[in-house]
């Protein structure tokens, strides 16, 4: 499948590139950067909601599937992109939002208009709520006056959640892929996947040790899995080559892996590696291990739209680390995804005021702050959780435009990072596909593994590390130092090592 040697780009379309001076990226900017992609070595885009929305939830909130948001231009704007795309062999892959809707979508204003409604039994209604609390605070249930009745929402209060257990529902979702399948698009990455509510089991959650509730009833629902695989089976029916990625909400590897595994998704998300908080390699090579005992093609990535950017979060804003963490993600096995700006080494835009706050997480977690702290505390906590730090508008010159929200920081190296993705992504493409790896080792401050024929040594230390070499190789990319007999490797502090094998 085209997909298996891939690097994907992902593109949070009203940062990436404004084309109309608006201050809000569209699809014409991402039509102008194409050459850009394609000379960085991108196979693939992963474009984020870009549908008619009110925008609670920067497009999560979609209001219509089948059309886009006049922000971002119009359905012959997408369909060029598509064109000029497929013309320079780069894919297309589009986010789709099929938890919830928005409460602005004409289904949910129809399920809402009385008890009676047709569609009253898209979404989930009930007299009494449970004690479910939202992903993004609060009560998971808003009492809707007219009806008397509360709905869920998993979300925010606009984000309405499906409900999965009706056909009719289902069937729309069908039709939905079907309209985007016609068009052209070679993918979907799926959104919170695993929180469709398919069960009429309504249990309240226990709350854990720490005060704090266990999402056990509302999310992974039984018959969860069935739902999908039925999707997936029927997608792959349509067109065999649909590349399909789960966003599952979960950082534990068993969660993630059984989406792949029963539900049928070509792959998922990685959590319990991308997020990882901070630069722990034991961590890191424990994940990596686990992973890699799955024999379906793992995710690789460091950054996404809703975390902090891993030049700031896991390098410290250190050159010599960041590039180590690049040969990670592209020299090994799996599915690379990179976030916009991530090869220029762009680092976390970080609001300095409430008014420049477009994160609607983050601003709850402030609004909820300021009843026990001062403000500026209270600024503290909400970027702490802020998905704003990635989302700043991507730095291309000098003369950008104000924009919808503030720029990222530019980053002095980033011509030499810009470099160092370049020469990765063609060596991966002349040394690839990468389908097993083996002897992952952590010493040293030095994760090392075998990819195919290739030996990688990654020396995260600050000192010089001598790694011995079991086989006759030839140095293709780094600074180590190969000795004359060939039996070991000299790598410097904070920098890697690449030998293929001699045949």
């Amino acid at each position: 499948m085209w997909w298996k040697n891939a690097v994907f780009y992902e593109i949070y379309l009203a940062s990436f590139a404004d084309s109309n001076g608006d201050g809000i990226g569209d699809i014409d900017g991402v039509r102008e950067k194409l050459p850009y992609l394609k000379e960085a070595g991108i196979d693939a885009l992963w474009l984020t909601p870009f549908y008619p929305s009110p925008r609670v939830d920067n497009g999560y909130d979609v209001s219509d599937y089948c059309a886009v948001d006049p922000q971002y231009g119009c359905l012959e704007n997408f369909q060029s992109l598509l064109e000029e795309a497929h013309a320079l062999s780069i894919k297309v892959i589009i986010d789709v939002v099929f938890n919830h809707t928005s409460t602005a979508h004409p289904w949910f204003i129809e399920s809402s208009a009385s008890l009676e409604s047709a569609k009253r039994d898209w979404y989930i209604w009930r007299d009494q709520p449970t004690n479910w609390e939202s992903f993004f605070g609060g009560s998971a249930w808003k009492l809707d006056q007219r009806t008397n009745q509360y709905y869920y929402h998993s979300f925010a209060e606009e984000q309405a959640d499906l409900n999965w257990r009706n056909p009719e529902v289902k069937q729309a979702i069908y039709d939905v892929l079907s309209f985007w399948l016609a068009i052209g698009v070679d993918g979907f990455r799926f959104d919170v996947i695993n929180n469709l509510t398919v069960s009429d089991t309504f249990v309240d959650n226990p709350i854990g040790a720490d005060g704090k509730q266990v999402h056990l009833y509302d999310v992974n629902q039984p018959g969860v899995m069935a739902v999908l695989k039925e999707m997936n089976q029927w997608l792959k029916t349509v067109d065999p080559d649909i590349f399909t990625v789960a966003e599952i909400s979960s950082d534990q590897l068993s969660v993630i892996s059984s989406y792949v595994e029963e539900a049928g998704f070509d792959t998922a998300f990685n959590f319990n590696l991308g997020s990882i908080e901070d630069l722990d390699l034991k961590l890191l090579t424990h994940e990596f291990q686990e992973m890699n005992a799955r024999n379906y093609l793992p995710t690789l990535f460091f950054n996404s739209h809703d975390m902090s950017r891993s030049w700031n979060r896991l390098a410290r804003e250190d050159r010599g680390t960041y590039e180590l963490l690049s040969v990670f993600l592209l020299i090994n096995r799996g599915v690379p995804f990179l976030f916009q700006g991530e090869e220029q080494g762009v680092g976390d835009y970080l609001p300095s005021h409430i008014s420049e706050i477009r994160d609607i997480q983050a601003k709850n977690k402030y609004y909820e702050q300021c009843l026990f702290v001062e403000t500026q505390q209270a600024l503290l906590f909400a970027n702490e959780v802020n998905r704003d730090r990635s989302r700043g508008m991507i730095p291309w010159g000098a003369s950008q435009q104000t924009g919808w929200i503030g720029s990222s920081p530019i980053n002095p190296e980033g011509e030499l990072i810009s470099s160092v993705y370049q020469e990765l992504i063609r060596l991966r493409k002349a040394e690839g596909p990468f389908q097993v790896v083996t002897n992952i080792q952590l010493e040293n401050g030095c994760i090392r593994y075998q990819v195919e024929h290739l030996s990688v040594v990654l020396n995260f230390s600050d000192l010089s590390v001598k790694q011995n070499i079991s086989k006759k190789v030839q140095t293709i990319y780094g600074k180590g130092v190969l000795s004359e007999d060939r039996q070991w490797v000299q790598v410097p502090p904070k920098s890697c090592w690449i030998g293929k094998e001699e045949q």
